[in-house]
């Protein structure tokens, strides 16, 4: 055991500094994300999902710099990671949308206007849509129609149409009545 210490004393000590600093790093834009998520008032689910991508992310660059680390060469990783993710970008491409909808939540999570409770009006020339959010997911709103009726509505979609705010917070309002 003292032999292996001895051999790979250097990448031993690189690898715990990269882990310290990755998990420092991690923590630091976890902790940003949910102040700027209580801040514009979206719930901790979401923020839990942006520091889920956070944390993948992460990963794939620690392994980056930890095969730099253990002495591989940039030919080398060039391979694999060009490999990687050229069969990633085919299946990526193959369902365009599911990363189109992921990628909207990302944004929404940041910059979309309206929150949970908010009564809403899509101008959608196909299903214009009147609605209040009952929820925002990493894929879509759940939102409720005038009839009751709940209907799902892709993130990617409601980024790309005009939407205009009817009624602030209209789930504590209908409590009311």
């Amino acid at each position: 055991m003292s032999e292996f210490y001895s051999n790979f004393k250097d990448e031993i000590i690189y690898t715990a500094i990269l882990l310290v600093i990755l998990t420092i790093i991690r923590a630091i834009i976890v902790l940003t994300v949910k102040k700027i998520g209580k801040k514009s008032g979206t719930t901790e689910a979401r923020a839990g999902l942006i520091g889920r991508y956070v944390t993948v992310t992460l990963v794939l660059i620690a392994i980056l710099v930890e095969a730099f680390i253990l002495g591989a060469e940039t030919s080398q990783i060039t391979v694999v990671f060009s490999s990687v993710f050229a069969v990633i970008g085919i299946g990526l491409f193959a369902i365009w949308s599911i990363l189109s909808n992921i990628t909207s939540g990302v944004i929404m999570f940041f910059s979309f206007p309206y929150k949970v409770g908010d009564k809403i009006k899509i101008h959608d020339k196909d299903y214009p849509l009147e609605a209040i959010i009952e929820d925002i997911r990493a894929f879509q709103l759940i939102l409720k129609d005038d009839n009751g009726d709940l209907v799902t509505y892709p993130n990617n979609l409601i980024l790309q149409k005009a939407v205009t705010l009817l009624q602030k917070d209209a789930l504590d309002d209908s409590s009311i009545l």
